[in-house]
């Protein structure tokens, strides 16, 4: 009994199944009360019973489940919630159950790595194995009798768990610094020796004392040059190629159209080539039909002289 670590004033439950030995739970619970003392109490609960039982959440130090000799109790995910909702923070629970060392698929015998699992998904932490052993004969006629499974590959395995020394749902007041921080609507105060450096007024224009860059002076007399088209073109760019990635072969053309245009002839008024309801008194085109804008006309001697 010493390796539960029962001591005085603790409150113990047991818990036990058809599987118990009614004299065996007897001798257990005298024990158990002898250890407890007076201040202490200890509960039988039977396991088809523990749902139901509505005990308060944290009503017990130890609980100890299968651990009558013979019993081959099976817990269920649901039993395991069960305890470890009774017990209190930082309170123990030992239990004792049948385990099959064989994959055995659809078993309802767990493995031990399955049962460890089981008391970890139900909120107990530092889960170990205490013991391993084979089964009894009279063990395994109760596994056959009571659960109604079969197998050679069958052991007994005692497991413990601890409860977390808090309560599930329970909250806990963090302890934040309390030093005053900087908020972003509080702006920084500025140095007003770097303000005054970095604020230009219309007073500082006109003083004589203030070196201003004339941006003029920044170009250089070659970078106010209307650059050659011929210049633009690129090094692997050959006469007579017409290429249409970098724009140049538009730009010759306009300017050509440009030149064709400033070298047509022109009049004063503009409005010779329409004919000569458009045309001045004066104009020597008269009596010539309206021709084509920048078409060169060549004009005989007589016209000149009629004019």
């Amino acid at each position: 009994m010493a390796d539960f670590g029962i001591s005085a004033g603790q409150f113990v439950a047991v818990v036990w199944d058809k599987s118990s030995q009614a004299e065996a739970l007897k001798d257990l619970v005298d024990k158990l009360q002898a250890l407890t003392g007076s201040e202490g109490r200890v509960s039988v609960e039977n396991i088809n019973q523990l749902l139901q039982s509505a005990h308060k959440e944290s009503s017990f130090d130890v609980i100890l489940s299968g651990i009558i000799p013979g019993s081959t109790t099976l817990h269920t995910a649901e039993i395991l919630a069960e305890m470890a909702r009774i017990l209190r923070p930082g309170g123990c629970l030992f239990l004792k159950e049948p385990i099959e060392t064989a994959v055995v698929n659809n078993s309802k015998v767990k493995t031990a790595s399955k049962l460890c699992s089981a008391l970890t998904l139900s909120g107990l932490v530092e889960v170990k194995e205490l013991q391993r052993e084979s089964l009894s004969p009279k063990e395994i006629q109760s596994v056959q009798e009571h659960l109604d499974y079969h197998s050679d590959s069958l052991l007994s395995v005692q497991i413990t768990g601890k409860k977390p020394n808090f309560e599930v749902g329970s909250s806990s007041q963090l302890k934040l610094s309390t030093a005053k921080k900087f908020s972003p609507s509080v702006k920084p105060a500025m140095d007003p020796a770097a303000a005054k450096l970095w604020t230009l007024s219309a007073n500082d224009m006109e003083d004589e004392s203030m070196d201003l860059i004339d941006s003029d002076e920044l170009l250089d007399p070659e970078d106010l040059k209307k650059p050659d088209p011929a210049s633009l073109r690129a090094p692997a760019c050959g006469e007579g190629k017409n290429c249409s990635t970098c724009g140049l072969a538009e730009e010759l053309e306009k300017e050509k159209s440009r030149e064709q245009m400033s070298s047509q002839p022109k009049s004063a008024c503009g409005n010779c080539y329409l004919g000569d309801a458009f045309r001045c008194a004066s104009c020597p085109y008269l009596g010539m039909p309206a021709f084509k804008p920048g078409e060169q006309v060549l004009l005989s001697n007589s016209n000149l002289n009629d004019a």
